[in-house]
């Protein structure tokens, strides 16, 4: 081209219009078909369609009465039954064949005549080009043949269609002193991919690194023509040299149209059933606009080819274009088939127009307005449909109790009209932080641009819909209207990002009607007399409007309409929806507030009467009872369950609501004392009362007694063998067993550390690809770590970018894991379809094998043979049934079929297999086999688990994601499914059978109906193939008739379950060996103080001093702490007997001055010994005085207290001064019970009466009996009221006895005042509102005021698992290192063991996780459960003999109700125990089970530098909240002790484990030296406002919930304070403190 200077060309053409068919096969397997002609072809279909004859189904009857006549296209008028399935053309006279389509021939259409004109000139250094004209025009066919009336081959007509452009385009060399403005339009050197080759050559520049020579001058580089066209070929020239600058102009003529264009649009899918075809017309079509390239376009022709480069190239735009009329021609015989329904649409009228704006500001003439849009471009449609009509009609499951038998269809009938509008502005990402490895990647098109869907809104007006299942119709109101609108929704490519939308409808003012006609009769063909139906909703729900959020992972949150305007209050308002959709706090009470209207239950009682008679009679029943039972509580003055739990309170309301007075009293109150005691249901007697007033006993006695039997193992003691404490247990990673299995895997500690070194240095590429490969099995805090510790240039960039598609994968499926199953994430399958298919994708491998051609094959099938070329095939070929057709076999569907035979020769010949290729660099042997899928175990968990509980898995897309997901489990090594598993069956990170029980028979009856019967898989055969060696039960070898009749099916899948965990062993240890640094084996000596040496222990000291003089210094620090506690003791012994004189001038003798002193030197010397050696404190004697001054300063908290009159501390220890009031185990004469019964009864309503006025029940401030000891504290001397207070507070006498002859309690010596630099994290229990939780809210806000301590609320949940709220407290963690304060783990009850877990994740974490971990300093453990509780295997043991009791049950039942009511049932029991909100507190509970403490603290890792303190109690019959006293008295016969606090028992809620022993355990036990002495008081001692609703009158009296909250906190923080392990603030830092800087930065 360099010869040619200049040139020019006009050329007119004829030529035949194309035809285009496009075939698309998408991940996952679906084959796409697109056929486009232009012209009108209603016969037209598209090449997916799979069988030779649509499928057929009659139009329905007449319309329904909804003031609208039968439409006119209508053919039938009257039909019973529909046969949507049906082919056989026999069947059905007047629809006559559908031949097979001929291919298109494009020689019958009118030609069209193309003419064009350009010029252009070339150069060495530039590129034009002039596009004078380019016109194609069409005329019509009638113009052509002279056929039809003259008129219409005018002039004005001669063209029917036509297309006419004009512009120009320009290239050129960048010049080379532009080049370091040009540069800022590029990508400049990326942290993600390769720089460019401008970028390149500066760099070069920059750094004097050239090749040795000048630059090349101009007429020495490559040309233009030659940069473009052969840019390999020039790489011996500098790269700047062929850069290039672009710039073009194109105007499309307004006279642009179409006449019309057939499209097609076909879809099908080889193992799915069914298929989908529409053909639709779209008439006069038009155009017109400019198209022109943005300033400073740059190109680079080196650049990779990538479709995603296109969006760098983004052209200015101002173009519309629009179609007048758009339908679907009767004849195409237009259908979507998804297997189980059939849709038939038709549709008229349409109308659409489209507006691409971008880059151009430009004056809009109409309004006035100025359309800008310079970012990005944003497509705008405006679409109408004037008539639509969908016609459906699908199986039905056969319910005979519904009166739903098997042959029974759905089917509906919509048509109306369809207004919208869409708006979508893809824009570049605005990039506010620095680019990470982690963050987006914007030098990828596919990250760096968002789309805005803002402003797209949608609106179908229903002209009629009616919905008929055998003899019953919905039908809607005419003219029914509903709209969505997009209010805000930015995404980004991946369809990231939340989008919040308002959704209204408005019935015209009436109620869609349900109509019922006789069985067997059609409600279209019934006479009216014969019909009956009801008005479906009431008025507040016939019109409404609410906005929904739909986050990035499908789930939806009903929230309050945008504006008040539109906003209806209300019982039925957006909180009424949102209970249905996504339940919250309140969503109880809003669905209570509706079960408890009569007005809506009415309507609900009406619509049921009509559904089923049976039904509707015991829904009236249980309506009754329960408004009868609402109406007892509001007479009874009920409002709060703390008002019903007394026992005698609770015997009146059952008595009033059996026989409607108290007469039985005297009977039920010995039934609730004997379930209170612990003691279980006497069903006896139950069922002797309830024969005497529930006139259905007799019907339903054996469901009656299965009931209450069910009921009395439930509140019955379940005895458990006790625990053997001492076992011992080694991380699984060090057994020496798996430990050799991966000797050719890294550990966690040699990936940081190989990446932590040599920062300045590449990464070796074996490293790099060894890291990429074992991505998968890391965790998502792993990969985010090593992508920010190293620069992308230091990875091999095949190995970055799996590294950051395994990051956006784990990221995904952990936002996920947190939101999936329920009504609330609905769309979820279709989002994660999104990303699953290309997972998927590139984790399976294809590999072809040669197959036989059969004889009966006309076609070659050489080559690759692709979805489309199979569906050519089939549409060519006249005789489907004939034709042998390529079958593919998944891999999850060979490794069955290899179960079920064992030569599989010739059943596999004519198939198509998806292999796995096996990686030859994993070791061989006993080696542990890795997969090479980009998903990982726990993330294939994941995914798999959300599917099982989505309420759509009966869906194509959801059977398809699982299929997708067991393709790429039998794809991979057994040992991966074995992981899946094992993930599934671990919640919490500990293996729960219980969890994985319930998963696995959802697994077993996964749905998979819309698959065909061949592409079908056997589930038992498949997990029998992963799982060598094990049977998988059949559930119907378990149900009534079946061979294992007897046996429990629940308990045969259970023990599958207890395998396949055992079995994941090795997993486990996997996951041990890649995820969590081990800093130490199991043989390393135990760190401990300095120079000491306990070989029982195998504890060492720290030898990091080795110097002598060191040494020395130590040895005397040593010695100089124990001569001055001995002397402090000394002394203060001394005034023993002169403080309990009672003196009141005691303090100001010499004697008391001096012990102060001494002690306060004590303190001192101490904290010097320990800034020497911070393991000092585990020296028996420092262990000693630790623990001696948390009790005394234990004590002085509480003096404190009540000398400050702070809360209600007075009232609560005079009433523990006082003691029991009463003797509860003293079975009264039946007088007078009935006698306290009623006294109390009155008490209360009188009381009730007199505070009618008062917010609250009941005053917490009452008088309360006794001495007034506590009362009045000022009367009673300061060692007299220490002495009360330890004899009322601990529990234990050789306790009390020590704490009155200590000094240290006796001196109450304080702190000195000041501000410590010390912040709380804190873990509270396992029911807990996590942030905004209030337990200990008013000691902790006094802690701050007096010691500026923060207290940060760690965001865990209510029984979630260890590892989720370990999470959430790493987060708090986290905050507070952002603050630089050192800080201390709080915990209550589990919190316990979350606090624990956190800090050994983050101890064996990244080095960023253990860094957060040097400002730990101290932990505090209150009525800890981390070694588990007796009420967690006792309750597991309950829940088993439960569910097989209900299995028994239903068995029974078989007999007396249909298979698909069974099935129906056993579906609901299994989705309930395959809930999400069931796994996860599976995982919450598993912590309490004797497993989950044994893998809890057999992993564990913990410092050993920080000191434990722990509070324990014991309950006492008047400590005991009587909300407590059930589960306490449980617990006492369940273990047969007790020492406990209703939750945990003493000698457990130490700060070490006790039954679990290993390395860690022992440094643990070292470190646990503040074992406080224990006290009287329950485990719900820390709360207050969180258990209010329980209080009842008789813990108001005895001030049970009024425990002194300061205790829990401030001992723990005064005693490291006095130690020195908590620092003192400075001057500056307590002004900081005060001015608030630190509260501003909290925020929390």
């Amino acid at each position: 081209l360099e010869p040619l200077e200049r040139w020019t060309a006009e050329v007119k053409l004829l030529g035949t219009p194309p035809a285009l068919g496009v075939d698309v096969t998408l991940p996952g397997g679906l084959s796409v078909s697109v056929d486009s002609k232009f012209g009108r072809d209603p016969t037209a279909r598209s090449k997916s369609v799979s069988t030779s004859t649509a499928p057929f189904m009659p139009p329905p009857p007449k319309r329904m009465a909804s003031g609208h006549g039968p439409s006119p296209r209508q053919t039938i008028t009257s039909s019973n039954s529909l046969s949507s399935w049906s082919t056989n053309q026999q069947a059905v006279d007047d629809i006559p064949p559908v031949d097979t389509p001929a291919d298109y021939d494009a020689n019958n259409e009118a030609p069209w005549l193309v003419e064009f004109k350009a010029k252009g000139s070339c150069s060495h250094e530039k590129l034009a080009f002039h596009l004078l004209k380019l016109q194609i025009a069409h005329a019509s066919a009638e113009t052509t043949t002279g056929a039809g009336d003259k008129s219409t081959a005018g002039e004005d007509n001669s063209h029917a269609s036509q297309f006419s452009t004009s512009g120009s385009f320009a290239v050129w060399k960048v010049p080379l002193e532009e080049a370091a403005a040009k540069a800022a339009t590029l990508p400049g050197p990326s942290s993600m991919r390769r720089a460019s080759s401008f970028n390149r050559l500066m760099n070069k520049r920059s750094g004097s690194i050239l090749t040795g020579r000048p630059p090349l001058d101009a007429g020495d580089s490559p040309s233009v023509a030659a940069i473009i066209l052969f840019p390999e070929e020039t790489t011996s020239f500098h790269h700047y040299l062929r850069l290039l600058q672009y710039d073009y102009a194109f105007d499309v003529s307004q006279e642009s149209k179409l006449d019309a264009l057939t499209l097609s649009i076909g879809a099908t899918h080889p193992m799915l059933k069914g298929a989908t075809t529409i053909t639709m017309i779209l008439d006069s079509i038009y155009a017109f606009g400019s198209l022109m390239a943005r300033e400073g376009a740059i190109l680079d022709p080196i650049e990779r080819r990538r479709k995603r480069n296109i969006l760098r190239h983004l052209p200015a735009i101002d173009l519309s274009c629009g179609v007048q009329n758009i339908f679907i021609p009767p004849e195409s015989k237009s259908y979507s088939d998804d297997g189980q329904t059939l849709f038939l649409p038709e549709l008229e009228g349409g109308r659409m127009m489209l507006r691409f704006l971008g880059g151009i500001d430009k004056q809009n003439r109409r309004s006035g307005q100025v359309d800008s849009v310079s970012d990005g471009v944003m497509v705008a449609a405006d679409f109408e449909v004037a008539m639509f009509n969908l016609n459906t009609e699908g199986d039905c499951m056969e319910f005979p109790e519904l009166d739903v038998y098997e042959g029974t269809k759905i089917r509906t009938n919509l048509s109306g009209s369809i207004q919208g509008a869409m708006k979508s502005h893809l824009r570049p990402q605005p990039v506010t932080t620095d680019v990470s490895s982690v963050g987006p990647n914007v030098f990828n098109p596919l990250e760096a641009y968002e789309i805005d869907f803002s402003g797209t809104n949608l609106s179908v007006k229903m002209r009629e819909y009616a919905a008929v299942i055998g003899h019953r119709r919905i039908i809607l109101p005419a003219e029914s209207a509903f709209v969505i609108k997009t209010l805000e929704s930015v995404v980004d490519m991946g369809f990231e990002g939340n989008t919040l939308c308002e959704l209204s409808w408005d019935f015209q003012g009436l109620s869609p009607i349900l109509q019922v006609a006789p069985i067997g009769e059609s409600p279209e063909d019934a006479q009216p007399e014969g019909k009956e139906q009801v008005a479906i909703l009431i008025a507040p729900l016939r019109q409404g409007r609410f906005s929904f959020q739909v986050s990035s992972v499908g789930g939806i949150q009903v929230k309050k309409a945008a504006t008040s305007r539109d906003h209806k209050e209300g019982l039925y308002d957006w909180k009424f929806f949102n209970a249905l959709v996504s339940p919250d706090d309140s969503s109880a009470k809003r669905l209570l507030d509706v079960l408890h209207d009569r007005r809506s239950m009415t309507k609900f009682l009406q619509v049921a009467k009509l559904v089923n008679t049976e039904v509707h009679s015991m829904m009236d029943y249980s309506l009754r009872q329960i408004w009868r039972a609402k109406e007892i509580l509001d007479a009874e003055g009920i409002q709060e369950p703390g008002h019903a739990i007394p026992m005698f309170q609770m015997a009146r309301l059952i008595s009033l609501f059996l026989t409607g007075d108290a007469q039985e009293t005297t009977v039920v109150l010995p039934l609730i004392r004997r379930v209170i005691e612990g003691d279980g249901v006497d069903v006896v007697a139950v069922k002797d009362l309830l024969r005497k007033y529930l006139p259905q006993f007799d019907d339903w006695a054996p469901e009656i007694d299965r009931g209450l039997r069910w009921l009395a193992i439930l509140t019955g003691p379940m005895v458990i063998p006790p625990a053997v404490s001492g076992e011992e247990v080694t991380p699984l990673a060090q057994v020496a067993s798996h430990a050799e299995r991966f000797k050719d895997i890294p550990t966690a500690a040699q990936l940081y550390k190989t990446i932590m070194e040599k920062p300045q240095l590449p990464l070796e590429s074996n490293f790099s690809n060894l890291v990429a490969r074992v991505a998968p099995y890391l965790s998502f805090d792993q990969i985010k770590f090593i992508l920010e510790a190293r620069s992308s240039t230091d990875w091999q960039q095949a190995d970055l970018r799996r590294l950051r598609y395994v990051y956006t994968i784990k990221k995904k499926v952990l936002e996920i894991a947190e939101s999936y199953g329920g009504f609330s994430f609905l769309p979820q399958s279709f989002l994660v379809s999104v990303f699953l298919g290309e997972a998927t994708k590139a984790s399976l491998k294809v590999s072809k094998p040669k197959r036989r051609k059969p004889a009966t094959d006309a076609l070659s099938t050489q080559g690759s043979r692709s979805g489309s070329f199979r569906l050519r095939k089939r549409r060519v070929l006249n005789h489907l049934e004939d034709i042998d057709a390529d079958f593919i076999l998944s891999p999850a569907q060979q490794a069955a079929n290899v179960r079920e035979t064992s030569d599989q020769t010739s059943l596999l010949q004519d198939e198509i297999y998806l292999e796995y290729d096996v990686d030859e660099g994993l070791p061989e042997g006993d080696s542990y086999e890795m997969g090479d899928s980009l998903l990982g175990p726990q993330d294939v968990a994941i995914l798999l688990q959300s599917g099982l509980t989505s309420v759509m898995k009966s869906s194509t897309v959801v059977q398809l994601n699982q299929r997708m997901l067991l393709d790429l489990i039998s794809n991979q090594p057994r040992s991966f499914a074995v992981a899946v598993l094992a993930e599934i069956g671990s919640p919490s990170g500990e293996g729960s059978p219980r969890g994985l029980t319930s998963a696995l028979m959802s697994l077993l009856e996964l749905d998979q109906t819309a698959f065909t019967e061949r592409s079908k898989i056997n589930m038992h055969a498949l997990l029998e193939s992963w799982l060598p060696g094990l049977k998988v039960p059949v559930r119907q070898d378990y149900m009534a008739g079946g061979r294992w009749a007897r046996q429990s099916y629940y308990e045969a899948i259970f023990s599958i379950a207890t395998s396949i965990l055992e079995d994941a062993e090795s997993y486990g240890a996997l996951k041990g060996h890649l995820q969590r640094v081990r800093h130490n084996k199991e043989s390393d000596p135990i760190p401990g103080p300095m120079g000491e040496r306990v070989s029982g222990d195998q504890a060492y000291g720290d030898f990091s001093l080795i110097d002598d003089g060191q040494t020395k210094v130590y040895a005397e620090a040593v010695e100089d702490a124990k001569s001055k506690i001995a002397s402090a003791d000394d002394n203060g012994r001394s005034l023993i007997d002169l403080l309990r004189t009672g003196k009141a001038d005691w303090k100001a003798t010499d004697e008391y001055r001096r012990a102060v002193e001494y002690y306060l030197k004590a303190f001192e010397s101490c904290a010097i010994l320990l800034d020497l050696d911070r393991y000092a404190f585990q020296l028996d004697w420092f262990k000693d005085f630790y623990q001696r001054n948390y009790d005394a300063l234990m004590i002085k908290s509480l003096f404190d207290n009540v000398i400050e009159d702070v809360d209600n501390v007075r009232r609560w220890l005079q009433s523990l001064r006082n003691g029991p009031v009463d003797d509860m185990s003293v079975e009264p004469d039946a007088s007078d019970v009935v006698l306290a019964a009623e006294t109390d009864f009155k008490l209360q309503v009188n009381e009730d009466d007199e505070s009618a006025d008062s917010e609250e029940w009941e005053t917490l401030d009452a008088p309360i009996s006794g001495d007034g000891f506590f009362l009045e504290p000022e009367l009673v001397g300061e060692q007299a009221l220490v002495d009360g207070i330890i004899d009322a507070v601990i529990y234990l006498e050789p306790d009390r006895d020590r704490l009155r002859n200590d000094p240290l309690v006796r001196l109450l010596i304080p702190n000195p005042p000041g501000f410590y630099n010390f912040a709380i994290v804190s873990a509270m229990g396992v029911i807990t509102e996590g942030v905004r939780g209030l337990e200990l809210k008013d000691a902790f806000e006094r802690l701050e005021f007096e010691r500026g301590v923060i207290a940060v609320r760690s965001g865990t949940a209510t029984a979630r698992s260890l590892e989720y709220n370990a999470s959430k407290i790493e987060e708090a963690v986290q905050f507070v290192s952002q603050l630089k304060k050192p800080f201390g783990l709080l915990g209550y009850s589990q919190g316990c063991a979350n606090a624990l877990m956190a800090e050994t994740l983050m101890n064996s974490g990244s080095p960023t996780q253990h860094r957060m971990l040097d400002g730990l300093v101290c932990r505090q453990l209150m009525f800890s459960a981390a070694n588990g509780s007796v009420h967690g295997p006792a309750t597991e043991r309950k829940v088993q003999r439960l569910i097989v009791l209900c299995e028994e049950f239903f068995k029974y039942q078989q007999g007396y109700v249909s298979r698909a009511l069974a099935t129906a049932v056993v579906g609901v029991i299994t989705n309930i125990l395959d809930s999400s909100h069931f796994h996860k507190a599976m995982g919450g509970a598993q912590s309490f089970l004797p497993d989950g403490c044994k893998s809890f603290w057999r992993e564990a890792q913990h410092l050993g530098h920080v000191p434990t303190c722990t509070l324990r109690g014991v309950l006492e019959k008047h400590t005991t909240p009587e909300s407590l006293q059930m589960i306490a008295n449980l617990l006492t016969k369940q273990s047969g002790s007790n020492l406990h606090d209703s939750q945990v028992h003493a000698y457990d809620a130490v700060g070490h484990p006790i039954y679990h022993r290993n390395r860690n355990g022992r440094i643990l036990e070292r470190c646990d030296v503040g074992e406080g002495a224990i006290q009287r008081t329950h485990h719900w001692s820390p709360l207050s406002d969180e258990v209010e609703f329980v209080r009842t009158k008789k813990d108001v009296a005895q001030a049970t919930f009024e425990c002194a909250k300061d205790r829990h906190v401030f001992p723990w923080v005064e005693v490291n304070a006095r130690f020195g392990i908590i620092k003192r603030m400075n001057e500056h830092e307590e002004l900081s403190q005060v001015q608030g800087e630190i509260r501003a930065k909290l925020g929390v």
